[in-house]
């Protein structure tokens, strides 16, 4: 019996491994599930998916070589840009779909670490509790919760493939394990370039738990790097075995620092030393952040002249001090130089130094870093209760209330992140001074149509953020929607003081004025605009706005046809071509323009009535009568219509269309509606009393009218309705001439 224990214990261990990654993937999804239900965020996820019309594609060989070839939102990492395209392909633009990628993608990554850390060093429990941590530590939220951040996902299991790879080369080397190890790292830089440090994580690696350098850790550790070969490699030999994978970080360097350049530059107000300060501060805040996971959020604002001198000089020391410790220790404690150092090394490419954006520091970039400082605390704790008496318990209890403790926070974590307007609620409440969350609420509440709700937060974008003709633009656009056309006016004629040459500010001062009726200056602006991009098809239809405003037809006849030569399936610029073209009497392209409306959309009124009044002007009454009906089938009480149809109805030529009792009906309601001062809807209904033989009525409506049309000095009106009266009097109804 005793010769089967070893076999019976390898079942039981083989069972537990499998419970723990069990426990894992389920910790996982408890925590992360709730995403399938939540939609894309409007912060990147436009730009990285829903927006980018490669990427919604799907998966095609344009998009393939579209990924390898140019730069996504100002990075490059084609495979990311490719798991865009398969979700896209799978499940359109369903947003959970693209949530379920993520999540399954950082489950990938649990279970690789976990098996990572216990093939490199036989310690099961300490390794699962890495694991568990890595899972689901509130930091996590940010790149599992937000799809734009799938490069940290696919990179994260690139990165321990990589990793797993290595190892297996270190234990046996061989060219084909090597290569494969390179063709993960070479994925892993082009999911995420922040891997290029992984040649020195490997090092470290190297050093423990591997025991591959000269000067190994002490014999009495009890892990299998303990146990040295004599023959393990020396540092240079290490080092050289590297340098494929160190020319593969250069290249992704330059790549980099290429596509990043205009995002680097945009932030060159930063000085070295703010940033280096930073960088310092930001190594310990992302500790105390993994300690005390509270108040976190998508954007912390860059600190600038708020950050303190005290701070800096605090955060240099404390790196210090535990730098000097962990090389202190290496030898009675060698995984306190591995994490500790992983945690620092994988940081630099994102600590700042090299600024770019302009957050201060992210959630996001200690995906992987921190796994160096879960492995030291791990590793601490078993050392530190050895000597307990119950210290499996103690560590068993700890571990759990450790993980209880983190998974609730990271439930109310990522539960912020439903929708967009949640998320930057609540990123205000954690900071309510900075600058980008108070922009994309106020885009999200903008494009929601609460234009007064989102007007103080594009304030507050430039009490809080700096005065760019961007921003400026923003708040004056919102300003114009909500109706305080003459705040927008002075916002956007800022940004033209700022930047005389912005295309896009032209176009907004333009139409507010066009709004507020300063049609010369908002012509001289679409103008200019046209004149840089002739092409802008929003330009041309609102000058054609302007031209028409002015009576200048003809003019906006021609922008208005060179705006849907551009743009042929624009509803309002077919409206305004349409109505332009009644006023010059050119009956057939009218009928074109509103057929054309119709096309785009056939439940419109405008189109309707725009193409009946053609059709009458031609002699094609029944089609006109046809199509007014159809306009107050959809907008019952559209007096343009009304007056029209009632106007046919009572003074047709025709006996067989004549109905003199709608016409009156719907005179009447014109009437009603328009307040009783139109000299017109008088004169019509005035006719509609007279074909129902209500004479007196008729002249005593036409006699209004002829009050009003006098009072207007409209001579042409009020000569007719003299006409006409003179007819009602003498008993008789006016008809049209037949044409």
């Amino acid at each position: 019996m005793t010769k089967k224990a070893p076999f019976a214990n390898s079942i039981g261990s083989r069972w537990m491994r499998i419970g723990i990654c069990v426990f894992l993937v389920a910790l996982t999804w408890l925590v992360f599930g709730q995403t399938l239900r939540h939609g894309f965020i409007n912060y990147d996820d436009p730009v990285y998916v829903y927006e980018n019309p490669v990427v919604t594609s799907g998966l095609t060989l344009h998009g393939i070589g579209w990924a390898f070839t140019h730069s996504h939102s100002g990075n490059w990492h084609p495979l990311t840009s490719i798991s865009h395209m398969l979700d896209c392909q799978f499940y359109g633009l369903k947003a959970g779909g693209h949530h379920f990628t993520n999540v399954l993608l950082h489950t990938i990554a649990v279970l690789l670490l976990f098996v990572l850390l216990l093939q490199m060093t036989g310690a099961l429990w300490r390794s699962a509790f890495v694991a568990a941590v890595f899972a689901i530590h509130p930091l996590r939220v940010e790149s599992v919760a937000w799809i734009a951040e799938r490069k940290d996902v696919l990179s994260g299991v690139l990165f321990m493939l990589t990793l797993i790879a290595y190892l297996r080369y270190a234990r046996r080397p061989s060219l084909g394990r090597y290569a494969t190890m390179l063709v993960f790292f070479g994925c892993g830089l082009m999911a995420k370039p922040m891997l290029v440090t992984i040649p020195f994580v490997l090092l470290l690696l190297d050093y423990w738990p591997l025991g591959r350098l000269a000067q190994s850790p002490p014999s009495h550790s009890k892990t299998k790097a303990a146990n040295p070969r004599k023959d393990s490699p020396r540092i240079r030999q290490l080092i050289f075995e590297k340098i494929p994978l160190l020319a593969l970080s250069a290249g992704s360097c330059i790549a980099t620092l290429l596509v990043q350049r205009q995002a680097i530059g945009s932030v060159k107000h930063f000085p070295l030393g703010l940033r280096a300060g930073n960088a310092l501060v930001t190594c310990m805040t992302y500790i105390w952040q993994m300690i005390w996971p509270a108040g976190l959020a998508p954007f912390y604002p860059y600190p600038g002249s708020r950050m303190l001198f005290w701070e800096v000089i605090f955060a240099s020391a404390a790196l210090v001090v535990i730098t000097v410790a962990a090389v202190a220790l290496r030898k009675t404690r060698p995984y306190l130089m591995t994490g500790w150092f992983w945690y620092l090394g994988m940081l630099v490419p994102v600590i700042g130094v090299i600024q770019v954006g302009l957050q201060g520091h992210a959630d996001r970039y200690t995906y992987l870093p921190q796994i160096g400082l879960y492995i030291v605390i791990a590793w601490a704790m078993v050392d530190l209760v050895r000597s307990w008496r119950y210290r499996r318990q103690i560590l068993g209890v700890a571990a759990a209330l450790v993980i209880a403790a983190l998974t609730w926070q990271t439930w109310n974590q990522t539960s912020y992140w439903h929708e967009s307007e949640s998320l930057w609620r609540h990123t205000l409440a954690v900071n309510s001074e900075a600058d980008v969350p108070h922009g994309t609420l106020a885009d999200t509440l903008f494009s929601q149509g609460r234009v007064e709700e989102a007007i103080p937060h594009f304030q507050a974008v430039l009490q809080f953020g700096h005065e760019s003709p961007e921003n400026q633009s923003h708040l004056g656009v919102a300003l114009l929607k909500g109706g305080r056309t003459e705040e927008a006016i002075r916002h956007l004629r800022r940004v033209l003081e700022m930047d005389p040459a912005y295309i896009e500010g032209h176009y907004n001062l333009g139409t507010a004025l066009l709004q507020n009726g300063e049609l010369n200056e908002a012509i001289d602006h679409f103008q200019w605009e046209l004149q840089i991009e002739p092409e802008l098809a929003d330009a041309h239809f609102n000058l054609g706005n302007a031209f028409l405003k002015q009576g200048r037809v003809d003019e906006a006849i021609g922008e208005y046809k060179k705006g849907l030569e551009l743009q042929p399936r624009n509803l309002a610029a077919c409206l305004n071509l349409s109505s332009a073209l009644l006023r010059e009497g050119q009956w057939d392209e009218a009928v074109a323009s509103s057929e054309k409306a119709l096309e785009i959309q056939p439940a419109n009124s405008d189109a309707h009535n725009n193409l009946a009044v053609a059709m009458a002007k031609k002699g094609r009454t029944r089609e006109a009568i046809f199509h007014w009906q159809k306009a107050l089938e959809i907008q019952p009480d559209k007096v343009g219509s009304q007056v029209s149809l009632a106007r046919v109805l009572a003074t047709s030529p025709d006996d067989s269309i004549r109905d003199g009792v709608r016409a009156v009906n719907l005179a009447e309601q014109a009437l009603k509606l328009s307040g009783g001062r139109s000299p017109a809807i008088l004169q019509t209904l005035a006719a509609a009393y007279a074909e129902t033989g209500q004479f007196a009525r008729a002249v005593e409506t036409a006699r209004r009218a002829l009050e009003l049309t006098t009072v207007q000095g409209n001579t042409p009106l009020a000569e007719a309705l003299q006409k006409e009266i003179a007819l009602y009097q003498a008993g008789s109804p006016y008809h049209e001439t037949p044409k």
